[in-house]
């Protein structure tokens, strides 16, 4: 069954997506502000997120920032801002679809299906990630040549892998990866870098894959 979380400050619109979505077989949770969102997230890995840009604790974009930093499942933000520019920001953090508010529910349904299609797609793309000698599974977190990585290590390995070819600042992995508090702690991120090419690069100390961009951070390199 696929999972949605609504996020929306508005209980009337949580509870008519709630209703609307579980009458369609969809698993519904739901979150009033951005902070307990990415709390649900968290704890309930959910398949679609729908979002609305102007909640009470912080802005939509802030929280679409915050859940790609660790995860590519599909945004649809629901919104009365309807600016060209809040559009763009939206979709610039991250967000696959937008829908402005008013809305109609088989619109939006619409939108449901379309983006979890993709999503779907985009999984299987991610089943075979070829890295170096490897083949990475993404989806069973396995790595071909029987590879061991630390959880840790999986998380590092799947913000770059998830992006290919984008540089994810040194800042977004730490805050993603240990917490806001340890964003100053690069040598723990070298260290664990240095760990995953030993690993996977067929050649460590000049990696074709895991690039450093010097005072940055790291990207991809299909």
């Amino acid at each position: 069954m696929t999972r949605i979380l609504v996020v929306d400050d508005e209980p009337q619109i949580l509870r008519a997506l709630r209703i609307n979505l579980a009458a369609r077989h969809y698993e519904v949770a739901v979150a009033a502000d951005g902070a307990s969102a990415l709390r649900v997230a968290v704890d309930n890995s959910p398949d679609l997120v729908i979002l609305d840009l102007g909640l009470p604790d912080l802005d939509g974009v802030d929280v679409i920032h915050g859940l790609r930093g660790w995860t590519a499942i599909p945004i649809i933000v629901l919104s009365g801002r309807a600016g060209n520019q809040d559009k763009i920001e939206a979709l610039d953090a991250g967000a696959d679809d937008y829908v402005t508010k008013p809305f109609g529910i088989d619109e939006l349904l619409a939108r449901v299906r379309a983006v979890t299609r993709r999503a779907s797609i985009q999984e299987a793309e991610l089943a075979r990630i070829e890295l170096g000698d490897h083949v990475i599974d993404l989806t069973s977190k396995s790595v071909s040549g029987d590879v061991r990585l630390t959880p840790t290590e999986w998380h590092i390995l799947e913000l770059l892998l998830r992006h290919p070819g984008k540089l994810i600042s040194q800042r977004q992995i730490l805050t993603e990866v240990w917490g806001a508090k340890f964003v100053k702690e690069t040598h723990y991120l070298r260290q664990y870098m240095a760990q995953i090419r030993r690993k996977l690069e067929r050649d460590p100390a000049h990696p074709a894959h895991l690039i450093t961009e010097p005072g940055m951070g790291y990207r991809f390199k299909p």
